[in-house]
Protein backbone atom coordinates (compact mmCIF):
# COMPACT_ATOMS: atom_id res chain seq x y z
CA UNK A 1 0.00 0.00 0.00
CA UNK A 2 1.62 2.92 -1.24
CA UNK A 3 1.17 6.22 1.59
CA UNK A 4 0.47 8.46 -1.03
CA UNK A 5 -2.41 6.92 -2.22
CA UNK A 6 -3.71 6.67 1.81
CA UNK A 7 -4.86 8.66 4.06
CA UNK A 8 -2.99 9.78 7.73
CA UNK A 9 -4.71 8.48 10.87
CA UNK A 10 -4.71 8.12 14.63
CA UNK A 11 -7.10 5.62 15.81
CA UNK A 12 -7.48 4.81 19.54
CA UNK A 13 -9.09 4.73 22.64
CA UNK A 14 -7.58 6.69 25.96
CA UNK A 15 -8.61 8.11 29.42
CA UNK A 16 -11.71 10.95 27.82
CA UNK A 17 -14.09 8.00 27.06
CA UNK A 18 -12.57 4.83 29.11
CA UNK A 19 -12.14 3.65 32.42
CA UNK A 20 -8.91 1.85 33.09
CA UNK A 21 -10.67 -1.50 32.89
CA UNK A 22 -11.78 -0.92 29.15
CA UNK A 23 -9.08 0.30 28.33
CA UNK A 24 -7.32 -2.98 29.88
CA UNK A 25 -8.94 -4.71 27.23
CA UNK A 26 -7.58 -2.76 24.61
CA UNK A 27 -4.33 -2.57 25.08
CA UNK A 28 -1.22 -4.43 23.58
CA UNK A 29 1.77 -5.93 24.91
CA UNK A 30 5.26 -5.06 23.49
CA UNK A 31 5.29 -8.59 21.98
CA UNK A 32 2.05 -8.18 20.11
CA UNK A 33 3.25 -4.91 19.35
CA UNK A 34 6.02 -5.91 17.13
CA UNK A 35 3.41 -8.79 15.30
CA UNK A 36 1.28 -6.15 14.40
CA UNK A 37 3.89 -4.08 13.06
CA UNK A 38 5.58 -6.78 10.69
CA UNK A 39 2.18 -8.04 9.57
CA UNK A 40 1.74 -4.31 8.66
CA UNK A 41 4.84 -4.55 6.22
CA UNK A 42 3.49 -7.57 4.74
CA UNK A 43 0.09 -6.24 4.30
CA UNK A 44 2.20 -3.53 2.03
CA UNK A 45 1.72 -0.49 4.95
CA UNK A 46 4.59 1.76 4.95
CA UNK A 47 3.95 3.60 7.36
CA UNK A 48 2.22 2.92 11.07
CA UNK A 49 3.67 3.20 15.02
CA UNK A 50 1.59 1.51 17.86
CA UNK A 51 1.26 3.10 21.03
CA UNK A 52 0.41 1.87 24.45
CA UNK A 53 0.27 3.08 27.58
CA UNK A 54 -1.63 3.21 30.57
CA UNK A 55 -3.69 6.21 29.51
CA UNK A 56 -4.56 4.90 25.51
CA UNK A 57 -3.83 2.66 22.68
CA UNK A 58 -3.29 4.32 19.32
CA UNK A 59 -2.46 2.86 15.87
CA UNK A 60 -0.99 5.75 14.36
CA UNK A 61 -0.36 5.60 10.26
CA UNK A 62 -1.57 5.25 6.58
CA UNK A 63 -4.72 3.42 5.38
CA UNK A 64 -7.20 3.67 2.65
CA UNK A 65 -9.72 3.84 5.72
CA UNK A 66 -9.56 3.37 9.66
CA UNK A 67 -11.04 0.24 9.65
CA UNK A 68 -8.22 -1.33 7.84
CA UNK A 69 -6.19 -0.41 11.10
CA UNK A 70 -8.78 -1.12 13.76
CA UNK A 71 -9.04 -5.04 12.52
CA UNK A 72 -5.08 -4.63 13.10
CA UNK A 73 -5.70 -3.57 15.98
CA UNK A 74 -8.39 -6.49 17.17
CA UNK A 75 -6.37 -9.05 16.62
CA UNK A 76 -3.75 -8.10 19.19
CA UNK A 77 -5.60 -6.45 22.27
CA UNK A 78 -5.90 -8.46 25.29
CA UNK A 79 -9.74 -8.87 25.47
CA UNK A 80 -12.04 -6.61 23.25
CA UNK A 81 -14.40 -6.76 20.61
CA UNK A 82 -14.84 -4.50 18.07
CA UNK A 83 -18.46 -3.32 18.83
CA UNK A 84 -16.88 -2.13 22.37
CA UNK A 85 -14.11 -0.43 20.70
CA UNK A 86 -16.04 1.75 18.17
CA UNK A 87 -18.32 2.90 21.09
CA UNK A 88 -15.32 4.19 22.69
CA UNK A 89 -12.37 4.96 20.22
CA UNK A 90 -11.90 7.97 18.10
CA UNK A 91 -10.58 8.17 14.87
CA UNK A 92 -8.46 11.19 13.82
CA UNK A 93 -7.53 12.26 10.16
CA UNK A 94 -5.06 14.06 8.49
CA UNK A 95 -4.76 17.43 10.52
CA UNK A 96 -6.45 16.63 13.14
CA UNK A 97 -4.33 13.34 13.56
CA UNK A 98 -1.26 15.76 13.11
CA UNK A 99 -2.81 17.95 15.62
CA UNK A 100 -3.50 15.38 18.60
CA UNK A 101 0.03 13.62 18.13
CA UNK A 102 1.49 17.36 19.43
CA UNK A 103 -0.77 17.59 22.10
CA UNK A 104 0.07 14.00 23.36
CA UNK A 105 3.90 14.41 22.46
CA UNK A 106 3.89 17.48 24.82
CA UNK A 107 2.08 16.50 27.84
CA UNK A 108 -1.29 18.54 26.47
CA UNK A 109 -3.11 15.57 26.25
CA UNK A 110 -2.39 13.45 29.38
CA UNK A 111 -4.33 12.51 32.09
CA UNK A 112 -2.27 14.42 34.45
CA UNK A 113 -1.56 17.20 32.72
CA UNK A 114 2.09 17.55 31.58
CA UNK A 115 3.17 13.91 32.30
CA UNK A 116 6.70 14.10 30.34
CA UNK A 117 6.47 9.59 30.52
CA UNK A 118 5.12 9.38 27.39
CA UNK A 119 7.92 10.87 25.44
CA UNK A 120 9.62 7.63 26.37
CA UNK A 121 6.70 5.82 25.26
CA UNK A 122 6.96 7.65 21.93
CA UNK A 123 10.10 7.13 21.47
CA UNK A 124 10.31 3.33 22.20
CA UNK A 125 6.89 3.00 19.77
CA UNK A 126 9.01 4.83 17.20
CA UNK A 127 11.78 2.71 17.37
CA UNK A 128 9.95 -0.29 17.28
CA UNK A 129 8.43 0.58 13.94
CA UNK A 130 11.50 1.95 12.75
CA UNK A 131 13.24 -1.89 13.47
CA UNK A 132 10.77 -3.19 12.01
CA UNK A 133 10.81 -1.22 8.64
CA UNK A 134 7.04 1.12 8.51
CA UNK A 135 8.42 4.32 8.62
CA UNK A 136 7.98 6.62 5.95
CA UNK A 137 9.23 9.76 5.39
CA UNK A 138 6.28 11.41 6.49
CA UNK A 139 6.13 9.99 9.26
CA UNK A 140 9.87 10.17 10.69
CA UNK A 141 9.54 14.49 9.76
CA UNK A 142 6.63 14.28 12.11
CA UNK A 143 8.34 12.14 14.28
CA UNK A 144 11.60 14.61 14.27
CA UNK A 145 9.28 18.20 14.82
CA UNK A 146 7.13 16.14 17.87
CA UNK A 147 10.52 15.65 19.44
CA UNK A 148 11.57 18.98 19.13
CA UNK A 149 8.23 20.42 20.17
CA UNK A 150 8.36 18.22 23.47
CA UNK A 151 11.60 18.88 24.14
CA UNK A 152 11.09 22.72 23.91
CA UNK A 153 7.89 22.72 26.02
CA UNK A 154 10.06 20.72 28.62
CA UNK A 155 12.83 23.15 29.06
CA UNK A 156 11.18 26.79 27.98
CA UNK A 157 7.98 26.22 30.41
CA UNK A 158 7.39 24.46 33.07
CA UNK A 159 4.28 22.45 31.87
CA UNK A 160 6.31 19.35 33.58
CA UNK A 161 7.55 20.79 36.81
CA UNK A 162 7.08 18.20 39.67
CA UNK A 163 6.76 14.65 38.51
CA UNK A 164 3.19 13.92 38.38
CA UNK A 165 2.68 10.46 36.73
CA UNK A 166 1.00 7.50 38.14
CA UNK A 167 4.02 6.19 39.92
CA UNK A 168 4.13 9.45 41.59
CA UNK A 169 0.77 10.08 42.77
CA UNK A 170 0.65 6.34 44.16
CA UNK A 171 3.52 8.54 46.47
CA UNK A 172 1.37 11.19 46.65
CA UNK A 173 -1.32 8.95 48.20
CA UNK A 174 0.73 7.09 50.33
CA UNK A 175 2.07 10.37 51.70
CA UNK A 176 -1.46 11.91 52.39
CA UNK A 177 -3.48 8.35 53.45
CA UNK A 178 -0.67 6.98 55.61
CA UNK A 179 -0.09 9.62 59.23
CA UNK A 180 2.96 7.78 59.78
CA UNK A 181 4.60 6.57 56.53
CA UNK A 182 7.94 5.43 58.38
CA UNK A 183 6.36 3.09 59.95
CA UNK A 184 5.17 1.19 57.37
CA UNK A 185 6.32 -1.76 54.75
CA UNK A 186 6.01 -1.32 51.85
CA UNK A 187 5.96 -3.70 49.68
CA UNK A 188 6.84 -2.96 45.31
CA UNK A 189 5.86 -5.75 43.00
CA UNK A 190 7.51 -5.67 40.27
CA UNK A 191 10.41 -3.35 38.58
CA UNK A 192 9.50 -2.83 35.40
CA UNK A 193 9.39 0.85 34.08
CA UNK A 194 6.44 2.12 36.60
CA UNK A 195 7.78 0.18 39.21
CA UNK A 196 11.15 1.45 39.12
CA UNK A 197 9.89 5.15 39.26
CA UNK A 198 7.86 4.02 41.78
CA UNK A 199 10.81 2.98 43.73
CA UNK A 200 13.14 5.75 43.02
CA UNK A 201 9.50 8.34 43.86
CA UNK A 202 9.13 6.60 47.71
CA UNK A 203 12.44 6.72 48.34
CA UNK A 204 12.93 10.54 47.51
CA UNK A 205 9.33 11.56 48.62
CA UNK A 206 8.72 9.97 51.43
CA UNK A 207 10.57 8.66 55.00
CA UNK A 208 9.52 5.04 54.52
CA UNK A 209 12.18 2.89 56.70
CA UNK A 210 10.87 -0.45 55.04
CA UNK A 211 10.48 -1.33 51.34
CA UNK A 212 10.18 -4.46 50.25
CA UNK A 213 10.58 -6.00 46.35
CA UNK A 214 9.83 -8.64 44.66
CA UNK A 215 10.40 -9.27 40.97
CA UNK A 216 9.37 -12.14 38.66
CA UNK A 217 12.65 -11.76 37.44
CA UNK A 218 15.97 -11.23 39.00
CA UNK A 219 16.92 -7.90 39.63
CA UNK A 220 20.61 -6.11 39.91
CA UNK A 221 21.70 -2.89 41.48
CA UNK A 222 23.70 -2.47 38.26
CA UNK A 223 20.63 -1.54 36.83
CA UNK A 224 18.54 -0.70 39.48
CA UNK A 225 20.92 1.09 42.24
CA UNK A 226 17.59 2.06 44.56
CA UNK A 227 17.75 -1.67 45.23
CA UNK A 228 20.48 -1.21 47.61
CA UNK A 229 18.04 0.70 50.23
CA UNK A 230 15.35 -2.73 50.00
CA UNK A 231 14.98 -5.84 51.02
CA UNK A 232 14.35 -8.01 48.14
CA UNK A 233 12.48 -11.36 48.35
CA UNK A 234 12.57 -13.42 45.55
CA UNK A 235 9.25 -14.45 43.41
CA UNK A 236 8.95 -17.79 45.22
CA UNK A 237 8.28 -16.17 48.59
CA UNK A 238 5.91 -13.68 47.19
CA UNK A 239 2.84 -14.50 49.85
CA UNK A 240 5.57 -14.53 52.25
CA UNK A 241 6.55 -10.32 51.51
CA UNK A 242 3.02 -10.17 51.32
CA UNK A 243 2.22 -10.90 54.98
CA UNK A 244 4.95 -8.55 56.00
CA UNK A 245 3.29 -5.74 53.90
CA UNK A 246 0.67 -2.87 54.87
CA UNK A 247 1.07 -1.56 51.74
CA UNK A 248 1.28 -3.74 48.35
CA UNK A 249 2.24 -1.48 45.36
CA UNK A 250 1.34 -3.73 42.25
CA UNK A 251 3.21 -2.62 39.05
CA UNK A 252 3.35 -6.31 37.10
CA UNK A 253 2.59 -5.14 33.94
CA UNK A 254 1.00 -8.36 32.91
CA UNK A 255 -1.90 -9.00 30.97
CA UNK A 256 -3.65 -10.80 33.52
CA UNK A 257 -3.96 -10.28 37.53
CA UNK A 258 -0.96 -11.57 39.14
CA UNK A 259 -2.01 -10.78 42.66
CA UNK A 260 -5.42 -13.22 43.61
CA UNK A 261 -7.37 -13.42 46.71
CA UNK A 262 -5.76 -16.74 47.78
CA UNK A 263 -2.38 -14.95 48.09
CA UNK A 264 -3.17 -12.76 50.70
CA UNK A 265 -4.09 -13.48 54.23
CA UNK A 266 -8.05 -12.98 55.02
CA UNK A 267 -7.11 -11.26 58.64
CA UNK A 268 -4.50 -9.05 57.41
CA UNK A 269 -5.10 -4.94 56.80
CA UNK A 270 -3.48 -4.38 53.27
CA UNK A 271 -3.83 -1.24 51.06
CA UNK A 272 -3.42 -2.41 47.34
CA UNK A 273 -2.19 -0.05 44.91
CA UNK A 274 -2.81 -1.28 41.51
CA UNK A 275 -0.69 0.57 38.52
CA UNK A 276 -0.84 -2.57 35.91
CA UNK A 277 -3.08 -2.38 32.39
CA UNK A 278 -4.64 -4.10 32.66
CA UNK A 279 -5.78 -4.48 36.20
CA UNK A 280 -2.98 -6.70 37.68
CA UNK A 281 -4.98 -7.19 40.80
CA UNK A 282 -8.10 -9.92 40.71
CA UNK A 283 -11.50 -8.72 41.47
CA UNK A 284 -11.84 -11.11 44.12
CA UNK A 285 -9.44 -9.12 46.38
CA UNK A 286 -12.12 -6.50 47.12
CA UNK A 287 -14.10 -9.40 48.51
CA UNK A 288 -11.42 -9.52 51.70
CA UNK A 289 -12.73 -7.44 54.76
CA UNK A 290 -9.20 -5.68 55.59
CA UNK A 291 -8.32 -5.01 52.36
CA UNK A 292 -8.46 -1.52 50.50
CA UNK A 293 -7.58 -1.67 46.60
CA UNK A 294 -6.92 1.68 44.80
CA UNK A 295 -6.19 1.27 41.16
CA UNK A 296 -5.28 3.79 38.39
CA UNK A 297 -8.35 5.91 37.89
CA UNK A 298 -8.21 7.01 41.53
CA UNK A 299 -4.40 7.23 41.60
CA UNK A 300 -4.85 9.80 38.53
CA UNK A 301 -7.35 12.61 40.48
CA UNK A 302 -4.69 12.92 42.63
CA UNK A 303 -3.38 16.16 42.06
CA UNK A 304 -1.16 18.82 43.73
CA UNK A 305 -0.77 22.91 43.44
CA UNK A 306 1.61 22.04 40.74
CA UNK A 307 -0.92 21.63 38.65
CA UNK A 308 -2.74 25.00 38.92
CA UNK A 309 0.77 26.29 37.45
CA UNK A 310 1.02 23.71 34.93
CA UNK A 311 -2.39 24.98 33.39
CA UNK A 312 -0.79 28.36 33.24
CA UNK A 313 2.20 27.50 31.00
CA UNK A 314 -0.70 25.97 28.39
CA UNK A 315 -0.50 29.06 26.14
CA UNK A 316 3.39 29.46 25.87
CA UNK A 317 3.08 25.72 25.10
CA UNK A 318 0.84 25.76 22.53
CA UNK A 319 2.74 28.89 20.67
CA UNK A 320 5.98 26.50 20.66
CA UNK A 321 3.24 23.22 19.42
CA UNK A 322 2.13 26.04 16.76
CA UNK A 323 6.05 27.04 15.65
CA UNK A 324 6.48 23.38 15.01
CA UNK A 325 3.16 22.55 13.33
CA UNK A 326 3.63 24.85 11.03
CA UNK A 327 7.41 23.57 9.83
CA UNK A 328 6.08 20.70 9.36
CA UNK A 329 3.12 22.02 7.04
CA UNK A 330 5.41 23.66 5.49
CA UNK A 331 8.02 20.88 4.92
CA UNK A 332 4.51 19.14 3.65
CA UNK A 333 3.70 21.81 1.14
CA UNK A 334 6.74 21.55 -0.26
CA UNK A 335 7.17 18.08 -0.35
CA UNK A 336 3.60 18.27 -2.41
CA UNK A 337 4.85 20.26 -4.71
CA UNK A 338 8.27 18.97 -5.76
CA UNK A 339 7.10 16.94 -8.61
CA UNK A 340 5.29 19.41 -9.89
CA UNK A 341 9.00 21.80 -9.65
CA UNK A 342 10.69 18.56 -11.55
CA UNK A 343 8.53 18.18 -13.98
CA UNK A 344 8.79 21.78 -15.03
CA UNK A 345 12.76 21.04 -15.07
CA UNK A 346 12.65 18.15 -16.81
CA UNK A 347 10.32 20.20 -19.58
CA UNK A 348 12.98 23.10 -19.62
CA UNK A 349 15.41 20.83 -20.06
CA UNK A 350 14.32 18.97 -22.91
CA UNK A 351 13.01 22.41 -24.80
CA UNK A 352 16.93 23.45 -24.01
CA UNK A 353 18.71 19.88 -25.06
CA UNK A 354 16.37 20.66 -28.72
CA UNK A 355 17.20 24.25 -29.45
CA UNK A 356 20.92 23.25 -28.78
CA UNK A 357 20.65 20.65 -31.31
CA UNK A 358 19.03 22.73 -33.60
CA UNK A 359 21.86 25.87 -33.53
CA UNK A 360 24.62 23.13 -32.95
CA UNK A 361 23.51 21.66 -36.89
CA UNK A 362 23.09 25.40 -38.12
CA UNK A 363 26.53 27.04 -37.24
CA UNK A 364 30.27 26.73 -37.12
CA UNK A 365 32.07 27.27 -34.10
CA UNK A 366 29.31 26.44 -31.88
CA UNK A 367 30.59 25.88 -28.30
CA UNK A 368 28.79 22.77 -26.17
CA UNK A 369 30.52 22.94 -23.11
CA UNK A 370 29.79 26.99 -23.01
CA UNK A 371 26.15 26.75 -24.26
CA UNK A 372 25.36 23.94 -21.77
CA UNK A 373 26.54 25.60 -18.96
CA UNK A 374 24.56 29.13 -19.70
CA UNK A 375 20.90 27.23 -20.70
CA UNK A 376 21.66 24.96 -17.43
CA UNK A 377 22.01 27.71 -15.07
CA UNK A 378 19.18 29.65 -16.94
CA UNK A 379 16.98 26.93 -16.39
CA UNK A 380 17.95 26.43 -12.93
CA UNK A 381 16.82 30.12 -11.95
CA UNK A 382 13.62 29.98 -13.69
CA UNK A 383 12.65 26.30 -11.70
CA UNK A 384 14.25 28.09 -8.30
CA UNK A 385 12.26 31.16 -9.06
CA UNK A 386 8.93 28.90 -9.38
CA UNK A 387 10.13 27.07 -6.01
CA UNK A 388 9.89 30.50 -4.44
CA UNK A 389 6.59 31.49 -5.81
CA UNK A 390 5.37 28.45 -4.37
CA UNK A 391 6.37 28.59 -1.12
CA UNK A 392 5.52 32.20 -0.34
CA UNK A 393 1.80 31.55 -2.20
CA UNK A 394 1.04 27.81 -0.52
CA UNK A 395 -2.57 29.28 -0.67
CA UNK A 396 -2.68 29.71 -4.76
CA UNK A 397 -0.11 27.08 -5.37
CA UNK A 398 -2.40 24.80 -6.91
CA UNK A 399 -3.26 27.30 -9.40
CA UNK A 400 -0.02 28.16 -10.22
CA UNK A 401 1.14 24.64 -10.76
CA UNK A 402 -2.22 24.23 -12.87
CA UNK A 403 -0.85 26.96 -14.65
CA UNK A 404 2.29 25.94 -15.63
CA UNK A 405 0.83 22.76 -16.97
CA UNK A 406 -0.87 24.54 -19.61
CA UNK A 407 2.11 27.34 -20.50
CA UNK A 408 4.44 24.51 -20.84
CA UNK A 409 1.82 21.01 -21.83
CA UNK A 410 3.43 19.55 -18.78
CA UNK A 411 1.34 16.34 -18.27
CA UNK A 412 0.44 15.71 -15.03
CA UNK A 413 0.79 12.26 -14.93
CA UNK A 414 4.67 13.45 -15.54
CA UNK A 415 5.21 13.67 -11.77
CA UNK A 416 7.10 11.68 -9.86
CA UNK A 417 6.69 10.57 -6.35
Amino acid sequence: MNSYTSTFYVVGVNYKKADAETRGKFSISSENQIKLLKKARKKGIEGLMVLSTCNRTEVIGFAQHPFKLIGLLSEFWVDGSVEEFARFSYVLKSKYAIDHLFKVATGLDSQILGDYEIVGQLKEAFQHSKKVGVINTFMERLFTHLLQASKRVKNETTLSSGTTSVAYAATQYLNESCSKIKDESILVYGVGEIGQHTLKNIIEYTDCKNLLVVNRSAVSLETIPELAQVTIYPHSELEKAIEKASVLIVATGASSPTISKARISPKQKLTILDLSLPSNVDKEVEELENVTLIGIDVLSKITDRTIENRKAQVPQAKEIILKHKTEFFEWLNIRKFTPAINSLKDTLNELRLNEIGLQKSNGDGFSQEQVDKITSRIVQKITTQFAKHIRSNTGDASASIDLMYKVFEISPDKETV
